[in-house]
C-alpha cells in the first residue's frame, strides 16, 4: 500500500495524486512514518500550488495526518517551506481550504522547534489580520487565536506579537462579539497571556480607549472562563497604577459584576475578584464632593465581603441571594 501511495503522489496525474493523498490520510501512523521517510512531503507541498481545490484539500488533510502526534514530522513539514504556501491559501475563495490551512498552522505552531520560523515568516501579522477580518468562519478564527496562543509560550516572540497590533484586534473582536461566546473566551485567554508576559503589553492594553469597559462587560456577561480572564487582566491593570486606574475602573460600574464573580466564579475568579475589590475599596484621595458617596460604597462593600466570608460552608444559592441583595443596595447608592 505504501508503495502505491508513493507512486501516485510522485508520478500520478492530478486525480491519482488526490487518491494517493486521501489514501495516505487513512493509513496507520507507522505506515505514514514510512512514507515520510520516503520523501512524500515534497509532492504533497507541490499539490498545494494546484488550481484544484480538491487537490489542495486532499494535500492539506494528508499533511495534517502526517503532523498529528509527531514533532519530527512537524519540523520536516516546516522545513519543506510550507508556510508561504499556507499564507497564500488564506486569500482563496474556498472556506474549506482556509479552514484546513489555519488548522495546519495551528498544528505546526505547537512544535517548539517551529516557533522561531513562525516568528520570522510574517505569520503573526497574517493571523492577527485574520482574527479581526470579516471572515465568518468561527472555527478558523478560534484556530488562529490558538496558534497565536501557542506562539506566546516562546517569550522572544512576545514583542513581535505586541507590535503586530494584536491587542487592539482582540479588543475589537471582543467588543463586536457576544461576550458569552467561545470566541470571546479564547480571545480573552490570549489577551491575558500577552499582558501577563509583558509590562509594555499591559500598559498598551490599559491605554486603549474602551478597553476597561470591554473588560467590565465581559466580567458581567462572559462565560465562566471569559470572566476569569477578564478579571485577571483588570486586576493587573489596577495593580500597575492604582492611582491612575482605580477611578476609571469604578466609573465603568464594575462592582456588581465583581461581587457576583466573588461568589459564583471559578476558584481563580473568586480570588482575583476579591483581591480587586480590596484594591478598589479604599481611597485616600477622594474629593469632598464624592467623599460621602465613596464612604457609603466602601462600607457596603466591606459588609458584603464580610457576610460572604461569614457564610462559610453554607449553600451556594444562599450566598447568591445575599450578593444579589447587596448588589441591589449598591446600585441604589450609585444612582443617588
Amino acid at each position: 500500500m505504501e508503495r502505491e501511495v508513493k507512486e501516485k503522489l510522485w508520478n500520478g496525474d492530478r486525480e491519482a495524486q488526490i487518491e494517493g493523498a486521501i489514501e495516505l490520510s487513512r493509513l496507520s501512523s507507522k505506515r505514514r512514518h514510512k512514507l515520510v521517510e520516503s520523501g512524500v512531503i515534497e509532492p504533497l507541498i507541490s499539490m498545494l500550488h494546484s488550481q484544484s481545490y480538491e487537490a489542495i484539500e486532499a494535500s492539506l488533510s494528508a499533511l495534517l495526518s502526517l503532523a498529528y502526534g509527531s514533532e519530527r514530522h512537524k519540523i520536516l513539514i516546516m522545513k519543506s517551506g510550507v508556510l508561504p504556501v499556507l499564507f497564500n491559501l488564506f486569500h482563496c475563495q474556498c472556506q474549506r481550504v482556509i479552514e484546513l490551512a489555519i488548522a495546519a498552522m495551528l498544528t505546526l505552531s505547537s512544535c517548539k522547534e517551529n516557533k522561531v520560523a513562525f516568528a520570522s515568516s510574517g505569520a503573526v501579522k497574517l493571523l492577527v489580520e485574520f482574527v479581526n477580518s470579516n471572515n465568518n468562519i468561527i472555527e478558523s478564527k478560534l484556530d488562529a487565536i490558538a496558534t497565536l496562543h501557542n506562539l506566546t509560550t516562546f517569550k522572544e516572540i512576545i514583542p513581535l506579537i505586541i507590535s503586530s497590533g494584536v491587542i487592539l484586534s482582540l479588543l475589537e473582536l471582543i467588543h463586536n462579539s457576544f461576550k458569552s461566546s467561545t470566541l470571546v473566551e479564547k480571545a480573552m485567554g490570549l489577551l491575558e497571556s500577552i499582558v501577563s508576559s509583558s509590562r509594555s503589553a499591559l500598559c498598551k492594553a490599559a491605554s486603549i480607549g474602551g478597553a476597561i469597559k470591554i473588560l467590565v462587560e465581559t466580567i458581567e456577561d462572559g462565560s465562566l472562563l471569559g470572566k476569569e480572564h477578564a478579571v485577571v487582566i483588570l486586576l493587573l491593570i489596577c495593580k500597575s497604577c492604582r492611582e491612575k486606574y482605580r477611578g476609571l475602573i469604578l466609573r465603568e460600574g464594575v462592582m456588581p459584576g465583581l461581587l457576583q464573580l466573588s461568589v459564583d466564579g471559578t476558584w481563580r475568579s473568586k480570588n482575583m475578584a476579591r483581591e480587586l475589590l480590596l484594591l478598589l475599596r479604599d481611597s485616600c484621595d477622594c474629593s469632598k464632593s464624592t467623599h460621602n458617596k465613596e464612604m457609603k460604597n466602601h462600607e457596603l462593600i466591606g459588609r458584603i465581603m464580610e457576610e460572604i466570608d461569614a457564610e462559610g460552608e453554607k449553600m451556594a444559592d444562599s450566598k447568591l441571594r445575599l450578593v444579589e441583595e447587596m448588589i441591589a443596595k449598591l446600585n441604589v447608592i450609585s444612582f443617588n
